[in-house]
């Protein structure tokens, strides 16, 4: 698997890295998610080499390695976890890691192995996801969040508009958990308010993206859709918000719940957001002060 159609760099001396994690296991609704990672990637293929929105070529300056998808060879659901948790934990820690799923119950294992230490999980999603059990399973897709905050990592949740009444009293309740409605995000003193929180953040920050918090509009291809949603354009206002932040530590982001459609705007939608990211996240670090690669990929040699 490749992203962009370009070779891994060796694995080791990656400034990014992409895992493939194609688990389908708790899905309650649209079936799929499991092939989404291979579809965002090969949506990939698609994209331009040039980043318009910073003004670069990324992956001119960038080495990036897609890792080969992680075993998804069920066993028991703990199993599982405790696998991926080795896998993501292996791996290097001198890069951003990025996580593509397949289902939303994969994100706390790969939390669990980049922030060990704790720090904020902020979620993109329709849905709260905190579910103490779900279907008779504490690994369900609608438990990761309440597994990540047994585990005492603050979050901030960003779109929700469906939750449990339960998950609705945990919310009043809880003060490491600040959650911002789809519904009051329309608001512009809210929307600031969104802003303000995340450039306040600091210390160890993961990224974790249900595209489903997506207006489904722009993505209606989903496992458990939601009307209402972020638009585009406030998820990049989130993402250079955030990655732009330098007291932020970001350790890694991951993009979930796609399932892949015939006419692939949904795919594509979810590769041109993986490459935002990337870009983002590389020219916050200043990576575009390196010598570029050249100019097979849009740049002139310099």
């Amino acid at each position: 698997m490749q992203f962009l159609s370009l070779p891994n760099s060796a694995i080791e001396r990656a400034d990014v890295l992409i895992l493939p994690v194609p688990f389908e296991q708790t899905v309650t609704y649209r079936q799929g998610t499991g092939q989404g990672p291979a579809a965002i990637l090969a949506a990939s293929n698609q994209l331009e080499f040039y980043e318009e929105d910073v003004g670069w070529c990324p992956m001119a300056y960038l080495k990036l390695a897609v890792l080969p998808p992680a075993d998804v060879a069920c066993g028991s659901e703990e199993g599982f976890h405790n696998r991926l948790f080795k896998t993501v934990d292996a791996l290097p820690t001198n890069n951003l890691f990025v996580g593509l799923g397949g289902e939303h119950s994969i994100t706390p294992e790969m939390v669990f192995a980049r922030m060990p230490e704790g720090g904020t999980v902020v979620q993109i999603d329709a849905h709260a996801d905190l579910r103490s059990t779900y279907h008779g399973s504490i690994y369900n897709h609608a438990c990761p969040m309440y597994r990540l905050w047994q585990r005492n990592y603050a979050l901030v949740q960003i779109g929700i508009r469906s939750l449990h009444a339960d998950e609705a009293k945990l919310l009043a309740a809880e003060q490491t958990i600040t959650t911002y409605f789809d519904r009051t995000l329309q608001h512009a003193d809210v929307w600031h308010g969104l802003l303000q929180t995340l450039e306040t953040l600091s210390g160890p920050v993961w990224l974790t993206i249900d595209m489903d918090g997506f207006d489904p509009a722009l993505i209606p291809s989903v496992g458990t859709p939601q009307p209402g949603g972020i638009s585009w354009y406030q998820g990049m206002a989130i993402l250079q918000t955030l990655i732009n932040n330098r007291n932020v530590d970001l350790r890694g982001i991951d993009i979930l719940e796609l399932v892949p459609e015939e006419n692939c705007v949904s795919d594509m939608v979810a590769a041109k957001l993986l490459q935002k990211c990337i870009s983002y996240w590389g020219k916050a670090k200043g990576f575009d002060k390196r010598q570029a690669k050249g100019s097979q990929i849009g740049v002139e040699d310099e």
